[in-house]
């Protein structure tokens, strides 16, 4: 066999045998994720790590998967890294938030799975959440209502199959009032939405009219200073022209006194 030939034997294999353990080890990830971990639990993150470098790894090899497989791979790395990170949180309502935008993978990693596991994980997540949301609104014990899930959950595996049926009809009768919750969330979200434009509309409307004011105020002010100066001109013109009309009225008084001396005069008494 020529050394080419060998080389790119080796390369396939190595290829193949780095995709095998990259399902290894997310098939091991994805039992781990459904587990109810400790808090202080390391090995999941140290693996999801590990993971995220096997894939890039995976991505650079010549002989690589198919593109929809390679994208399937990374679908579920990722939703694997984002749980990490959404239980990291430390509100339920936050850990609920980031679980709705986490995507599960679409097949299933192994041959056993009749299910994709990290589709299953996420729904025991949502459950999760939801009933840590519950317990913090009823103030009861978190962990009890997380029991009290996964035993109902154990309950139904063994269940025959007129009590599966009432199972599923209680699903479904859990899902509606689940749903409904969430429509009267997002009309409650709407209504805070609506009242937030409202108030500030209101605002911008109270800041014109407290503009139109302000601006009213300087205008009567403006008008007062003009008024008070014409107030004075005319109280200056009227001072003036009483002074002329007392000169003139004594001029008028002190000649007709001239007159009358004169008339006396030059008419005397007539005997």
């Amino acid at each position: 066999m020529a050394p080419g030939a060998e080389g790119s034997s080796g390369a396939t294999m190595a290829a193949t045998r780095l995709e095998l353990n990259l399902i290894r080890l997310l098939s091991r990830c994805e039992a781990l994720a459904a587990e109810r971990r400790d808090p202080e639990e390391w090995r999941l993150e140290k693996y999801v790590a590990a993971l995220e470098d096997m894939l890039r790894e995976l991505k650079k090899q010549s002989s690589k998967p198919a593109p929809e497989l390679l994208n399937e791979y990374s679908r579920k790395v990722d939703f694997l890294k984002g749980l990490l990170e959404a239980e990291k949180l430390s509100s339920s309502t936050e850990k609920a938030l980031a679980n709705q935008f986490l995507a599960p993978g679409r097949t299933p990693t192994t041959a056993k799975e009749r299910t994709p596991a990290t589709k299953t994980v996420h729904l025991q997540t949502k459950a999760r959440c939801t009933g840590q949301m519950r317990s913090e609104l009823l103030g009861t014990d978190p962990l009890a209502a997380d029991d009290s899930e996964e035993l109902n959950i154990r309950r139904r595996k063994g269940l025959t199959s007129d009590e599966k049926q009432s199972a599923v009809e209680l699903d479904a009768v859990l899902q509606h009032h689940q749903d409904m919750q969430e429509k009267l969330a997002e009309e409650m979200l709407s209504l805070a939405r609506s009242l937030k434009n409202n108030t500030l509309a209101a605002q911008n409307v109270i800041k014109q009219d407290n503009q139109t004011l302000s601006h009213s105020l300087r205008m009567a002010d403006q008008n007062f200073e003009k008024l008070k100066d014409e107030s004075d001109r005319l109280e200056q013109h009227a001072k003036k022209s009483v002074n002329w009309l007392l000169w003139i009225m004594l001029i008028v008084v002190c000649f007709i006194f001239i007159s009358m001396i004169l008339f006396i005069r030059i008419f005397p008494k007539l005997k």
